[in-house]
């Protein structure tokens, strides 16, 4: 398998999910603005999410795919099925009574995590009712994840990263046509949610037809493979639960801020998820099957090698996103949200948070390449102790940021955060000899700094003052826009080329 083609691949599908994930939204901008309903949906929504990551894309990922991946190697097709039988059968039972127990407490999960709203009973109550529409879109999305799992660990990555964008067709579909049948009109989005999760879970079920290993229902709590994953599942619920609550907390602080501060957040986000998600999830995607191949057939030359692979990329396409996300906030900002509702101060406020986040991209892209390397080995303690200074440390500099910065300090927060827990990762996979980096470094990173500084000059020279952004007319500032991005891309590689990078460089194969 060609690790570059596989990464373009996922990149592809990631992007075409993050445009529409974009124009999602872009409407959401235009026809709720950012305010007390926003606030409202934005909440309701962070805590299915919350436990996505915990029961999804987190703690049971990182458990699941290495284990999944020994049995795939190592004992063949029909014990894999038999493991992924039984896992889907206790994951499925766990997450019905979630649901339902997260349904029946909701004013209760709202008051913890935005006791702000309190002060405003039409927002809490409002709150409330959105996040009992959406709380079973976490049985969908989770059952989802399993299949993810399943269909990397076979190498069809295509698929799972492709999958989002069903739920960002039902938000749009559902602002552009619904909204006007709903009293308040924000409740379509959560029922967007809701139809989201379904749409997700059916595309993938085709898929896991065609490689024999659609879960059927097989109780059995005395599988070892399902205990494995269980012991492996403890430290990784605590870690991913750790990076969650330093979310949740955030939250807590904003929702005590001026109005519109979530949203605010929310938005700036949103444009940082766009180069997390094509490049950090894109290469950890790729990576965690991979490195958990190697370690099982303990090729260690393999595993290193595949590591400075994955961190070579990540910083040859991560630090010119965060430079770039920095210089260009306010077009990027006004050419996506800037309509409607969306007006001037929500601009200037939505790029306080954007550049702030864009100091800690690099960090938060690197954490999503270096946590695969320990759970791949199996080791899931080690992050976990990381996450949770991290945590203290993130929280520090919350009560130092938030009193000047407001909104704004809770971002840097997060992205210097994220940094000292790249830090750490990386010092302890070379401590503990795990990772042996190739030679060349040094003169990489002076090369990439060069390209870097070319490209950051263009792109503040072209852009022009901030302030004659928000008098563009739409198509005007969206064909600007598009010129930036197009020269920025092309005067960075331009100057790699000159530097004598070259995409060949990054080619890599490995075993399927």
């Amino acid at each position: 398998m060609n690790l570059l083609k596989a990464l373009a691949a996922v990149g592809s599908m990631t992007f075409l999910s993050r445009v529409l994930g974009f124009v999602r939204d872009t409407l959401i901008a235009r026809v709720f603005g950012a305010g007390v309903y926003t606030d409202a949906f934005f909440v309701a929504f962070k805590i299915p999410n919350l436990l996505r990551r915990l029961f999804a894309e987190g703690a049971f990922s990182q458990a699941f795919v290495p284990v999944l991946a020994e049995y795939k190697n190592r004992r063949g097709h029909d014990d894999t099925h038999v493991l992924v039988n039984h896992v889907a059968t206790l994951l499925g039972l766990a997450l019905i009574v979630v649901t339902l127990l997260g349904m029946l407490v909701a004013p209760w999960v709202v008051y913890v995590s935005a006791p702000g709203f309190k002060t405003d009973p039409e927002k809490f109550a409002l709150t409330i009712q959105m996040l009992r529409i959406i709380f079973p879109y976490i049985f969908f999305i989770s059952l989802v994840s399993l299949a993810g799992g399943v269909l990397n660990t076979y190498s069809r990555f295509s698929v799972p990263a492709f999958t989002p964008v069903w739920l960002n067709l039902s938000f749009i579909v559902a602002a552009l046509f619904l909204a006007p049948y709903f009293n308040p009109p924000i409740l379509v989005l959560a029922w967007a949610v809701f139809l989201g999760g379904v749409l997700q879970l059916a595309f993938q079920v085709p898929f896991l037809l065609k490689i024999g290993l659609v879960p059927r229902f097989s109780l059995n709590l005395h599988d070892e493979g399902v205990w494995r994953i269980l012991k492996l599942m403890g430290p990784a619920v605590f870690g991913v639960s750790i990076a969650q609550l330093s979310l949740l907390i955030n939250t807590i602080f904003a929702s005590f801020l001026a109005s519109g501060s979530v949203s605010w957040l929310y938005y700036a986000d949103r444009l940082m998820e766009f180069p997390t998600g094509m490049l950090g999830v894109a290469l950890g995607t790729i990576l965690l099957p991979s490195l958990s191949k190697s370690y099982a057939d303990k090729a260690d030359g393999e595993y290193s090698q595949l590591m400075d692979w994955g961190l070579r990329l990540t910083f040859i396409l991560a630090l010119p996103a965060a430079v770039a996300l920095a210089v260009l906030a306010v077009p990027l900002v006004v050419s996506l949200f800037h309509y409607g509702a969306f007006n001037d101060n929500d601009v200037w406020m939505t790029q306080q948070a954007l550049m702030a986040y864009s100091l800690g991209l690099l960090g938060l892209i690197l954490v999503k390449v270096l946590a695969p390397a320990f759970y791949s080995r199996q080791n899931i303690k080690t992050p976990v102790k990381i996450a949770l200074f991290t945590l203290f440390a993130t929280q520090m500099m919350n009560l130092v940021f938030i009193g000047t910065l407001k909104h704004a300090g809770l971002a840097l927060s997060i992205g210097l955060g994220a940094c000292l827990n790249a830090g750490l990762l990386y010092y302890h996979l070379r401590r503990a000899n795990v990772y042996q980096p190739q030679p060349g470094w040094i003169l990489f990173l002076g090369k990439l700094g060069l390209a870097v500084a070319a490209m950051a000059l263009v792109l503040y020279f072209a852009a022009g003052a901030s302030e004659t952004w928000l008098h563009y007319a739409v198509l005007p500032r969206l064909l600007h826009l598009t010129g930036l991005i197009v020269l920025g891309a092309a005067s960075y590689f331009a100057a790699l080329w000159c530097l004598g990078i070259r995409i060949k460089d990054f080619m890599h194969r490995t075993a399927v």
